[in-house]
């Protein structure tokens, strides 16, 4: 794929349309926490189908697995990712238009629909499927991912202290998660703790997989973080005191042997997946500071000329301009493969997130720097975009961890 579809094209045009619309004047909103993202992204769906393509692709997906018998755990999760099946490029050009404006907005609705939905469809039985799937894809409800802890961070297996234990034919969990994306607000929560195993070091014990729903007794959802970036975004710390679970809540309803059953490969499967989206948000990010930053180098005037005429100044458009470009291409080599079915590895994974979140945060920060004291001021809205765009730095694993993953697929 060379470039964008004229399906792409359109579906840009007409998202760019709704976010200068519904969006763009509810930032400051949005930022301060004055409004939710919520209703937007589900004025959002129902604008565009979203939804109501959501629900007929799991409906078509419930039903075959209901025809052929057996459980969803051994089915696959489905192609187009947050969008349903045979998105294409679609999904992508809505994410980065949406990161043009409030990358925020696209990290809540991506835990949800990209990480805990694709949880629940790959690892849930059909009746787990049919029981929490219907809310969540359509986002009348939203859903949370939580694995990270306070104390674990990059080592989130080996480091992980939120536990169960049995009790009877149900589970008894306690711990912490932190750092969770619609965490204060979550209405099912897939939660990954680690089985109490006598006997077995706390680092190689079994890792489970549950799913909570919001109000139960002992689980305690936070107030929001205040965070750096990403503020239309909220993030929350988790609690559990002695929650019980039924064998019902545990995906799979299985503990299986330790091997694909185990909650470390679920969670290894959307570690790719969260990686790769980050191209596309990453492009977003790049071609707004991008279009600011020409029209800034053609509007602002110093020493009697345009600033655009200053070969600094060109050097930084021109350095941005190689940013979008490999962005891009790198984002056509992830639809490509969708396209085809080809897998990308974890190692590949890591470079494309490592690489275009790097580029994203220079393009930012080169973006506040062209514009000097306007720069630093909220309302020439680059100062946002280098605070969300540091944040693709971090999350989705540290670009330290990504730099490992990268060099151990070279030396394996």
């Amino acid at each position: 794929m060379l470039d964008w579809s004229d399906v792409d094209l359109a579906v840009r045009d007409a998202v760019r349309e709704f976010v200068d619309k519904e969006i763009r004047p509810h930032v400051d909103a949005l930022e301060s926490g004055e409004m939710e993202p919520y209703p937007i992204i589900r004025k959002l769906f129902a604008t565009f189908g979203i939804a109501d393509m959501a629900r007929e692709s799991l409906n078509k997906r419930l039903a075959k697995l209901r025809d052929g018998g057996g459980d969803g755990s051994k089915s696959s999760s489905g192609g187009g990712g947050m969008f349903g099946d045979g998105s294409g490029g679609m999904g992508f050009v809505v994410v980065s238009e949406l990161c043009r404006v409030s990358m925020g907005i696209v990290t809540g609705m991506g835990v949800s629909l990209g990480l805990t939905v694709p949880t629940i469809m790959s690892r849930g039985t059909l009746a787990q499927q049919e029981r929490w799937l219907p809310d969540l894809v359509t986002y009348d409800k939203i859903g949370a991912w939580a694995i990270t802890e306070p104390d674990s961070g990059s080592d989130a297996f080996g480091g992980m202290k939120s536990y169960v234990v049995r009790d009877g034919d149900d589970y008894i969990l306690n711990g912490q998660k932190t750092f969770i994306t619609n965490g204060p607000d979550a209405d099912v929560v897939v939660v990954y703790a680690k089985l109490d195993e006598p006997g077995v070091d706390k680092r190689d014990r079994k890792v489970l997989t549950f799913v909570l729903d919001r109000g139960m007794e002992g689980f305690v959802q936070s107030q929001p973080l205040r965070k750096m970036g990403i503020h239309s975004s909220r993030t929350g710390e988790l609690f559990f005191n002695n929650v019980r679970l039924s064998r019902d809540r545990l995906l799979g309803e299985t503990e299986g042997d330790g091997g694909t059953s185990d909650g470390r490969a679920s969670a290894r499967s959307n570690f790719s997946a969260e990686r790769i989206g980050v191209a596309a948000m990453s492009l977003g990010v790049i071609e707004e500071c991008l279009r600011l930053c020409v029209d800034y180098a053609k509007t602002r005037k110093l020493w009697g000329q345009e600033i655009g005429q200053f070969q600094l100044i060109q050097l930084k458009l021109a350095n941005m301009e190689v940013a979008r470009m490999n962005v891009r291409n790198i984002l056509f080599r992830v639809i490509e493969a969708a396209q085809t079915g080809t897998p990308i590895s974890l190692p590949e994974a890591s470079a494309i997130k490592w690489y275009c979140s790097q580029a994203a945060t220079d393009v930012a920060m080169d973006a506040v720097q062209l514009f000097g004291g306007n720069g630093y001021m909220t309302e020439y809205r680059v100062e946002q975009l280098a605070r969300d765009a540091k944040s693709l730095m971090i999350y989705a694993g540290s670009n330290e961890v990504q730099i490992t993953h990268v060099a151990r697929g070279l030396l394996s």
